[in-house]
């Protein structure tokens, strides 16, 4: 069946109806058996990929979006579970307020649950979307937390998303109750952007690690006012329960984001990772050389944030043409591979001493 369910199936079928469910598999049984077959065969590869790499003390970190797309399975096999009304369109859709980087907001368009129906079903949608990842992964990286203590709804048609408000989410309950079902929660909270006092206690309260990005640690205003105090930098973590990043898949990479900053601001980052004045001279050198690009990754090493996450391509210092993914953009995305000569030679053998040590160094 080709299209989005919610706009080209029939009713009957893009209702869920059980019998135009059954009836379509079996008009197209050799379709549905192939589709089948290759889930069956990624899962069982994904299952021994992971088992090998416990067996080699490695834990593998997964990403779970808090929305879904609107023409997913999620979706259609559950429609209860959000805000859809009788006549099968969404009520509300999901995205974020206007803010300095954009003035319509971001309008993302995926269907809002409805949290009451899913709490008078103990939450279990989320319950077995929780158990099923951690099937394939050994933490779960949680996107847009903030959602899960208040969300921004935008009316379904708008143009944009600056006719929308923000309505109170499920909070804590939910992951008492996923908690009570699963243990102990292996979670990551994506808490970044416009984070209110709310939201920070619900991590807390949560016990979840936050992220802490260095890339977005440095302002030349704030030191020139008399002193670093942006809370991405190491010095200012109060809690070690957070996880210390270089930069993520949504950033430039580190090597690349030097190449953006002007005078001012390398000569900022470098005299703080040296903890000396550095002149800009100097500090663009060390920027050519990926000197700076190796001191950004030793210092979140050496935080004191209890986990520590750095994207393969600072640990070669490769440019912006490792990029992952341009947020706002549908192009060209998610495409950088690592060739596997960048495993191979002296170079290789060099960064493999250079982790170890800091692991050492640093009890990593």
């Amino acid at each position: 069946m080709n299209g989005s369910w919610t706009v080209y199936w029939p009713k009957k079928l893009a209702k869920h109806d059980e019998m135009a469910v059954e009836k379509w598999i079996n008009d197209h049984t050799e379709e549905f058996l192939q589709t089948e077959v290759i889930q069956f065969f990624a899962y069982i590869q994904w299952k021994e990929l992971h088992e090998y790499a416990t067996k080699k003390g490695v834990e593998i970190v997964g990403d779970i979006p808090i929305f879904v797309s609107p023409d997913s399975s999620d979706v259609w096999a559950n429609q209860k579970q959000f805000q859809i009304g009788k006549d099968g369109q969404f009520t509300n859709v999901a995205g974020v307020p206007p803010d300095y980087f954009s003035p319509t907001g971001q309008l993302w368009g995926n269907p809002l649950y409805d949290w009451k129906k899913m709490k008078s079903t103990k939450y279990s949608w989320w319950v077995n979307r929780i158990k099923k990842m951690l099937e394939f992964y050994d933490w779960l990286r949680i996107d847009h937390f903030r959602g899960f203590e208040s969300y921004w709804a935008v009316p379904f048609g708008s143009e944009n998303a600056i006719k929308g408000e923000w309505i109170k989410g499920p909070g804590k309950e939910l992951f008492d109750v996923i908690k009570k079902e699963l243990g102990d929660l292996p979670l990551v909270a994506e808490d970044l952007g416009i984070i209110t006092d709310e939201v920070r206690k619900l991590r807390d309260d949560c016990n979840f690690p936050g992220m802490k990005i260095l890339q977005f640690a440095f302002d030349k205003n704030e030191y020139d006012q008399g002193g670093m105090k942006n809370s991405f930098l190491p010095h200012t973590y109060e809690n070690p329960n957070c996880v210390c990043y270089t930069g993520t898949h949504d950033n430039y990479t580190t090597q690349g984001w030097f190449n953006t900053l002007n005078d001012e601001m390398i000569s900022l980052v470098a005299s703080y990772v040296k903890g000396e004045k550095v002149e800009v001279e100097k500090a663009r050198s060390m920027q050519k050389s990926g000197q700076l690009c190796k001191d950004l990754v030793r210092l979140a090493f050496a935080s004191s944030a209890g986990f520590a996450i750095i994207p393969l391509q600072d640990l070669f210092c490769i440019g912006d043409e490792g990029r992952m993914n341009t947020p706002g953009t549908g192009e060209a995305n998610w495409a950088w591979r690592a060739d596997s000569k960048l495993f191979e030679g002296a170079k290789a053998e060099k960064v493999k001493e250079w982790l170890l040590e800091m692991s050492r160094l640093y009890n990593r």
